[in-house]
C-alpha cells in the first residue's frame, strides 16, 4: 500500500472514528467466529463456516462502499459483511440456530437482509456472480450510482457461473466489484492443484476491465483498494476485479480442521499467523496514536455486544418454527 500513492492518500484521509470503526469491524467478526466454535464445541450447533484470519478482506471492503445504497452478496468467508451493512449480529447467530425469528423464519442457515442490502448466498459457489451482475445491469440501466459487490474464492474461479457472470459483466460495463478472496485453498485442493499461474493478477486484463491486487490481511489496503474501485464503478468505468492475498487459518469448515493442517506445512500457518489482520491494524493503530486504553475499551465494548447477541440467539431457541410454516413463503401471494 505504501507504493500506491492514490491508496495511501486514501487511509491518510480516514478520520480517527474511521479508523476505530475498521477494529470494530475486525473484532466483531472474528468475535462471531469465537462464538459460533464454543457452540460446535459445546454441542449446540454442529459445524460452522468461519472466516477467522481473512476478516479484513471482507470488513475493509465493505465499509469503503455507501451503506444503506450499494448492495453485496457474501458467501461463507464473508459472514462479517452482514454486520457491517447493518444486519443485528443476533440474527446471524439466530440462523444457526434456525428458530422462527431468524431471517429465513428457520430455513436456509444461508443469511442476508434485502433491507440491509444483504444478498442470502447461494450454495453453490461461484453463482452469486451472475446474480451481482444482474443487479449492477438495473443500477446501470436506471442511471443509478450504485454499486453490488461480491466475494469468490479461488476455487470458485473455475465454475462456469463465475466466468459467464464476469464476462457478461465486462461485456455490459455494469458496476460491479467481484473480489477473489484468494485463500490459498479449495476445500483441500491447494491453489497449485488447480490453477496453473502463481496468483490471479492477470484475471482482469484477460477480461478486459480495470483489476488491483491488495493485501488480504490489511484492513487499510482491502479498504482503499475497495474505495477506488467502488468510484470508477459509479463513474461509468465499468467492472473491477480485486484479488484478495490472504490465507484459510483453518478447515472448510469446524468438522475439518485436522484436514486443513494435514494440507499445509506448520510453517506456513506460522508465517501467516504472524500476519493475523487484527495484530496487525492494532499495531498500525498504536503507531497513530491510538492508545492501548482505547484498544482495550473498544474490544470490550464488542465482546459485550457479542455475548449479548449470544444470549438473546440461545433465548430464542424458545421459539422454533411450527412444521407448518415450512410450506409458507414458498410461492408469492396472488394478493
Amino acid at each position: 500500500m505504501e507504493t500506491n500513492p492514490e491508496r495511501a492518500a486514501i487511509v491518510r484521509g480516514l478520520s480517527r472514528e474511521a479508523q476505530l470503526e475498521l477494529y470494530r469491524g475486525l473484532l466483531r467478526a472474528r468475535l462471531h467466529d469465537i462464538e459460533l466454535k464454543r457452540w460446535v464445541r459445546t454441542g449446540v450447533i454442529s459445524k460452522a463456516w468461519l472466516g477467522t484470519g481473512e476478516e479484513a478482506a471482507t470488513v475493509g471492503p465493505v465499509q469503503a462502499l455507501e451503506r444503506g445504497k450499494d448492495i453485496v452478496a457474501p458467501m461463507i468467508r464473508n459472514a462479517a459483511a452482514c454486520c457491517e451493512m447493518g444486519m443485528p449480529i443476533v440474527d446471524m447467530l439466530r440462523a444457526y440456530l434456525a428458530t422462527a425469528d431468524s431471517p429465513s423464519g428457520g430455513r436456509d442457515l444461508h443469511v442476508g437482509a434485502f433491507a440491509h442490502g444483504v444478498l442470502q448466498p447461494i450454495s453453490h459457489v461461484g453463482d452469486m456472480v451472475p446474480v451481482i451482475t444482474g443487479i449492477a445491469l438495473t443500477f446501470k440501466l436506471k442511471r443509478e450510482p450504485r454499486v453490488a459487490l461480491t466475494w469468490v474464492g479461488d476455487g470458485s474461479t473455475k465454475t462456469a457461473a463465475a466466468h459467464e457472470g464476469t464476462n457478461f459483466a465486462a461485456v455490459q460495463r455494469v458496476p460491479a466489484i467481484f473480489i477473489i478472496e484468494n485463500n490459498q485453498v479449495a476445500l483441500g485442493t491447494r491453489l497449485e492443484q488447480h490453477h496453473l499461474p502463481a496468483d490471479f493478477r492477470d484475471w482482469p486484463a484477460s477480461y478486459g476491465v480495470w483489476g488491483a491486487t491488495f493485501d488480504g490481511n490489511n484492513v487499510l489496503d482491502a479498504y482503499a483498494a475497495t474505495r477506488i474501485a467502488a468510484e470508477r464503478c459509479r463513474t461509468g468505468n465499468g467492472p473491477a476485479i480485486l484479488i484478495a492475498e490472504t490465507f484459510r487459518m483453518g478447515g472448510h469448515a469446524t468438522h475439518d480442521e485436522r484436514e486443513a493442517r494435514e494440507t499445509f506445512s506448520p510453517e506456513l500457518f506460522s508465517k501467516w499467523g504472524k500476519r493475523d489482520p487484527i495484530g496487525l491494524y492494532e499495531e498500525y493503530l498504536k503507531e497513530e496514536g491510538v492508545t492501548a486504553k482505547v484498544l482495550g475499551e473498544v474490544e470490550l465494548q464488542m465482546t459485550e455486544q457479542v455475548e449479548r447477541a449470544a444470549g438473546e440467539a440461545l433465548a430464542s431457541r424458545q421459539k422454533m418454527p411450527a412444521g407448518k410454516t415450512a410450506l409458507e413463503g414458498v410461492y408469492a401471494s396472488r394478493n
